[in-house]
């Protein structure tokens, strides 16, 4: 039997579907925004039809653990978690529950977050309770990347390890922390991976949410200690060196697996955990962090493993994060626990072979303006403040042809499968909330 390959799951936070050079971005004033990842893509797998399990933070990752849809969970009903729910017993990842790095541990697996959880505060909730043996990062949606702040104002950088999980200072820039603490792992774990004990390590940048501090911007943290959401600053410019340092922190874990000898046999795949936000490129896509339209949940997805995926490939497989949490356990030969099976489906054999396509319907739904949609092969539904549209995504990718009134038999026949599949899912709670960082009084709206 092959020995089985490490895997690195690396996340980026409101990173936009075009911000990427390998995804059309544009240049910098300073240069390529992301050589590292470019070179991934080009030297892997690239998927052009990706999406996120929603098009908000807390909810995607929900899904990323467990790989299945997170509305079955009563946390994931929020929009996002916020840190006012510190303390809280019921808004968090219940421990109980099966995880993707539960499942690999129990796999013989080892496993360690490196980066942000977002999934419940502790006591009740935690990364070291739901499958990971290390932790290094925030608990919370963002934090100040000096200071390590969160919204509250309350610090918010946390270490676990054996069996605990304390609140941790250290200083330095977020993403340069997280970054070396992932290369760290890696070189601690990697006498064991080459003699067959392999790790999975979930690698998790804030970048580039904000507020929008770049590496050299320490003197902005005083400046918004009181409102990191830094509705008053931030630019293109700021929030694509953003982008460039988790691109060179990302450098520096390659090259650590390189050094190490497990390049060959580790898959990294890397995406964000929804659409764009306010300095994001998403073209040519409509849309952006809170939105089902494709801005909103469409993101990048690249796939290098050199032991198995060939270089320069590119796939239209429909998919979204938990079918790739589904593959991560197909990959380490995992089965599922038969009390929650998953809904995601393993895209093991499209890394196998990039030609290689499946219909895959994808399913939507957000308390936030009533959203719904359904992506089934070329044709979208989609629903927002109780209107309904139909698109047809591979000849109208930015959502402006709205087809309903032309093809009212698949409109009623797509609508009727939603409405199938949410019968299927538990309600959105009467106390669930949708957490808006601005509105039209802070800027022009989309």
């Amino acid at each position: 039997m092959a020995q089985r390959p490490n895997i690195i799951f690396i996340v980026a936070d409101d990173l936009g579907f075009a911000d990427l050079g390998c995804y059309g971005g544009r240049p910098a004033r300073f240069g390529e925004v992301s050589p590292v990842l470019d070179r991934l893509a080009a030297n892997g797998l690239k998927f052009t039809q990706g999406y996120a399990n929603s098009p908000v933070c807390s909810p995607t990752r929900f899904a990323l653990m467990t790989a299945r849809y997170q509305y079955r969970l009563r946390g994931a009903a929020e929009e996002p978690i916020n840190s006012k729910s510190r303390g809280s017993t019921t808004l968090g990842l219940p421990p109980e529950h099966p995880t993707l790095p539960s499942l690999l541990r129990a796999g013989g697996y080892r496993t360690a977050l490196i980066g942000k959880w977002h999934l419940g505060y502790p006591p009740s909730f935690g990364p070291l309770r739901s499958g990971y043996e290390e932790f290094f990062g925030p608990m919370s949606g963002g934090v100040d990347y000096f200071t390590h702040c969160a919204f509250t104002g309350a610090h918010d950088l946390w270490r676990g390890h054996e069996g605990v999980e304390e609140e941790h200072a250290e200083n330095g820039y977020l993403t340069d922390l997280i970054s070396q603490h992932a290369v760290d792992y890696v070189q601690r774990m990697a006498a064991a991976a080459r003699s067959g004990t392999p790790f999975f390590l979930s690698l998790h940048y804030t970048a580039p949410h904000w507020p929008w501090e770049t590496r050299d911007d320490a003197e902005l943290a005083p400046e918004i200690k009181d409102s990191i959401v830094h509705l008053q600053g931030g630019s293109i410019h700021s929030y694509q060196r953003m982008i460039h340092h988790m691109d060179e922190g990302i450098g520096k874990l390659m090259a650590a697996l390189q050094a190490q000898g497990l390049a060959e046999n580790t898959l990294v795949v890397f995406t964000s955990d929804n659409g764009g936000e306010r300095f994001s490129d998403n073209w040519p896509l409509v849309g952006g962090k809170m939105d089902l339209s494709e801005g909103g949940i469409r993101v990048p997805w690249i796939a290098h493993w050199p032991g198995v995926i060939a270089p320069g490939r590119c796939s239209e497989q429909q998919c979204m994060t938990m079918d790739w949490s589904a593959t991560l356990l197909d990959v380490a030969g995992v089965q599922a626990d038969p009390a929650c099976p998953l809904d995601g489906v393993s895209l093991l054999p499209v890394l196998r072979d990039p030609a290689r396509q499946f219909a895959r319907p994808l399913y939507w739904r957000m308390n936030h303006r009533a959203q719904r949609a359904l992506r089934d092969g070329d044709w979208k539904y989609l629903r927002v403040d109780d209107n309904d549209y139909l698109f047809n995504i591979a000849s109208d990718e930015r959502e402006r042809a709205n087809l309903a009134a032309r093809h009212p038999q698949r409109l009623a026949a797509m609508r009727q499968a939603w409405e199938n599949w949410n019968a299927s899912m538990p309600p959105i709670p009467a106390d669930a909330t949708v957490s808006l960082v601005s509105s039209a009084k802070d800027m022009p709206q989309r």
